[in-house]
């Protein structure tokens, strides 16, 4: 059996962290996002690797490479000119997947759920595709997924939280709604139902027209440890949730000079930390100088230069400001 690990998107939500990279090649404690991917993957015994690349399709490259680091062995789908979405991506890596049944898996996510039973749910289910779920008991603002009897019903609205008085309210029980995983197990009839080799979406463009018409989707509702880190402030929070020990992380060839004071933070490579500086709450960047005396909050830093170099700062990021050397913004 062969996985494919979906790592082309623009990562808009994690600008700037995502200038000189791709989302899934970011460092997370040590090692790249993805590779904690391919690492998971291949605890369950897949070790063929399909990924795919269109934006900054280097970095990860870089990150991963044959991916003999990781216990797997990696073939690589570029995608050009124009990315071609998560349907449109099996297409374009079609001869590399095979004929048999395949695994496809976020490039963006950490977790431990157990692929095995998934794929065991899914030769029982006898459905062209089985969607791993888990509920959502934060009600984080993921699609709600409606299911029966071990099926996709529908895709509903975002998932919204629920008030104290509501949840004391023990005459009309709220139920936990079910979320999308981003791991699939997928069968080659597949291909069939996706749209030509042009940009499509799995869930969009193949799940629900297939719904719709009377076509098996199946659920697989998993139990374990399940992180996403699609924006700057969740990166955060989960990196701290994820540390062993310690309140700091640091990268490579990091320098803290005097009386610096540094808590609940994460430091990429090269960074030094000038007397008397303090960071709480606060991703440092490659290469950044935070000066003496300096203090930051709640905040990700990278250098102006290389913001500067951007034709333009997506639409999706948040705000920052040019301080000094650096490009700041803040989390709040």
């Amino acid at each position: 059996m062969k996985a494919m690990i979906l790592a082309a998107g623009f990562g808009t939500r994690l600008f700037p962290l995502t200038i000189d990279r791709t989302k899934p090649a970011i460092p997370f404690l040590g090692k790249p996002l993805v590779g904690y991917v391919a690492e998971y993957i291949a605890r369950h015994g897949i070790t063929d690797i399909v990924v795919n690349l269109h934006h900054q399709p280097d970095s990860v490259i870089e990150a991963l490479g044959d991916g003999s680091n990781f216990g797997v062995k990696i073939a690589y789908s570029r995608e050009v000119p124009e990315i071609l979405g998560t349907a449109g991506a099996l297409v374009h890596a079609r001869e590399l997947l095979g004929d048999e049944t395949f695994v496809i898996v976020n490039g963006k996510i950490v977790t431990d759920i157990d692929i095995a039973a998934a794929i065991e749910t899914h030769r029982r289910s006898g459905a062209v595709a089985t969607m791993v779920l888990k509920e959502n008991h934060k009600r984080e603002k993921f699609t709600i997924v409606e299911t029966t009897d071990g099926f996709i019903d529908r895709f509903g609205p975002h998932a919204q939280p629920v008030g104290e008085a509501e949840l004391r309210d023990t005459e009309h029980e709220i139920p936990v709604p079910l979320m999308f995983t981003g791991i699939h197990v997928v069968e080659p009839a597949i291909f069939d139902l996706i749209p030509g080799a042009g940009f499509s979406d799995t869930v969009t463009d193949v799940y629900i027209p297939y719904i719709k018409n009377g076509g098996n989707v199946a659920a697989h509702v998993a139990q374990g440890d399940w992180f996403e880190l699609s924006t700057i402030p969740r990166y955060l929070d989960i990196s701290l949730a994820m540390m062993k020990s310690g309140d700091v992380h640091f990268g490579r060839n990091c320098i803290l000079a005097g009386a610096a004071s540094l808590k609940d933070s994460i430091l990429w490579d090269d960074v030094t930390v000038g007397d008397g500086a303090s960071l709480y709450r606060t991703i440092v960047a490659d290469g950044v100088q935070i000066e003496a005396g300096e203090h930051f909050e709640n905040a990700a830093i990278v250098s102006a230069d290389m913001v500067r170099s951007c034709s333009e700062i997506p639409e999706k990021a948040l705000h920052g400001y040019v301080q000094g050397e650096n490009y700041i913004v803040p989390l709040n």
